[in-house]
C-alpha cells in the first residue's frame, strides 16, 4: 500500500472488516486493505477526496457520521446499501467512531452483509413457498371432486337435451371444467417426487431455447452466453427445464412480439444454500430487455395467482421456484424498465465439483 500512515493505525493493515479513516474535513485519510477489497478502489485513488465523492448520494452514511460528531460517540447504522464511486451497490453495516487523533477525526468500520441477507431472504422465501404449496395443495385436492361431478353431469345433461342446439351451454361447461382440471394438475406437479441425475445445464438451456424459438414470433432473439467447462449438476431434468422454460416464457411474453433473451451461465463460489455452504455452484440468468415487472407485484412475483399479464395464471413462477427449491437452489429477480435478470443458483455436488476444480 503506497501510503503513510501513523503507526497507531498500523494494525488496520491486517484487519478483514474494511476501515477508511476521515480527518476533520471528512476526506478520506486512509483506506486499509480490506476497504479496497470490499469496495473494489483503490485507497490510493480515493485518499484526499470528501466522503461525500467516495460514496454519492449515501443519506445514510453521512447521518451516521453526522450523528457520530454530534453525540461525541460511536453511532451504527445497521443494513443499508452504499453505492461507490465506481458505481458498486454493496449491502453493509457501518460503525462510525470519533477519535482524538489529529489530524485524523472519524474511524469508519464497514461489514458486508449481502450473504446475511441473502440468507435471511432465502429462509424468509422457504417459510412462504412451504405455505403456499400447502394451501395450493388442499385447494386443489378441495376443487377437483366437486369439479369432476360438475363434469359428469353435463355430459349426461348433454345426452337428455332434446334439442341439439342446446349442447353448446353444457359443451361450455365440459371445456371449462376441463380447463380447471388442467390447472389444479398444475398446482399437484411440484409434490411429485423429482428424479435425480447427473444432467449438463446446457442441455437443459439448449432445450428451453428451441421451445422458445418454436413458440416466438421472429422478432425474438435467444442468445447464448455459456460457461461450458461447468460440471453436471444432480437434477431432474425435466423440472429444471420446466423452470427455466416458465421464465423465459413470462419475459418473451412481457416483450410482445421484439426484444432479446440471453441465456448465461457462470460459476459462483463459495455459496450458502439451504443454510448449507459450497465451494462453487451454477449460476445462471435469464435476462431481458422488455418493459419490467409492475413496480406494484415486484415483491410478489412468486406467490401463487400473482401475474402481471392480463389473463395469466400466476403458477409460472411460482412453480419454477418450487422445482430450484428442490434441487436446494434459489432463486432471485432483479427488474426495472429494460431489464430484468432472473438468477438462479444450484449447487454443484463434491464429486462434480472435484473433477470441475481440476480442470481449471
Amino acid at each position: 500500500m503506497a501510503q503513510n500512515i501513523p503507526s497507531s493505525f498500523a494494525g488496520l493493515e491486517h484487519l478483514a472488516t474494511a476501515v477508511i479513516v476521515l480527518d476533520e474535513l471528512r476526506n478520506v485519510a486512509y483506506a486499509n486493505p480490506g476497504a479496497e477489497i470490499l469496495f473494489g478502489i483503490s485507497a490510493k485513488q480515493i485518499t484526499g477526496q470528501s466522503l461525500a465523492q467516495v460514496f454519492p448520494e449515501c443519506e445514510i452514511l453521512h447521518s451516521a457520521v453526522e450523528n457520530a460528531i454530534v453525540n461525541h460517540s460511536p453511532f451504527r447504522e445497521h443494513e443499508f446499501l452504499i453505492t461507490t464511486i465506481r458505481q458498486n451497490t454493496i449491502a453493509v453495516t457501518c460503525t462510525v467512531t470519533p477519535i482524538d487523533m489529529t489530524p485524523s477525526c472519524l474511524v469508519l468500520e464497514f461489514q458486508q452483509m449481502d450473504q446475511q441477507l441473502r440468507i435471511a431472504r432465502e429462509e424468509r422465501m422457504l417459510i412462504q413457498q412451504q405455505a403456499n404449496a400447502e394451501l395450493l395443495r388442499n385447494l386443489a385436492h378441495e376443487i377437483r371432486n366437486p369439479l369432476g361431478g360438475l363434469r359428469g353431469a353435463a355430459q349426461l345433461l348433454e345426452h337428455e337435451l332434446p334439442q341439439v342446439n342446446l349442447r353448446e351451454y353444457t359443451q361450455v361447461i365440459i371445456k371449462e371444467a376441463d380447463r380447471l382440471q388442467s390447472l389444479m394438475d398444475r398446482l399437484l406437479v411440484p409434490h411429485r417426487m423429482p428424479k435425480y441425475e447427473p444432467t449438463n445445464i446446457h442441455e437443459v438451456l439448449e432445450r428451453v431455447r428451441s421451445l422458445l424459438l418454436a413458440e416466438s414470433p421472429k422478432g425474438i432473439l435467444v442468445q447464448r452466453d455459456y460457461d461450458t467447462s461447468l460440471p453436471e449438476v444432480i437434477g431432474d431434468r425435466e423440472k429444471l427445464i420446466q423452470a427455466v422454460l416458465n421464465i423465459a416464457r413470462n419475459a418473451v411474453q412481457a416483450m410482445q412480439g421484439q426484444g432479446r433473451v440471453i441465456l448465461r451461465t457462470r460459476a459462483e463460489r463459495q455459496v450458502v444454500l439451504a443454510k448449507k455452504r459450497y465451494r462453487v455452484a451454477i449460476k445462471l440468468q435469464i435476462i431481458d430487455n422488455g418493459p419490467g415487472i409492475p413496480a406494484d407485484i415486484r415483491d410478489r412475483i412468486f406467490y401463487p395467482l400473482v401475474s402481471g399479464r392480463e389473463g395469466g395464471s400466476g403458477l409460472g413462477l411460482t412453480l419454477a421456484q418450487t422445482f430450484i427449491t428442490q434441487h436446494h437452489g434459489m432463486i432471485e429477480c432483479d427488474s426495472q424498465e429494460g431489464s430484468t435478470c432472473f438468477t438462479i443458483l444450484l449447487p454443484i455436488e463434491t464429486t462434480a465439483m472435484k473433477g470441475y476444480i481440476a480442470r481449471q
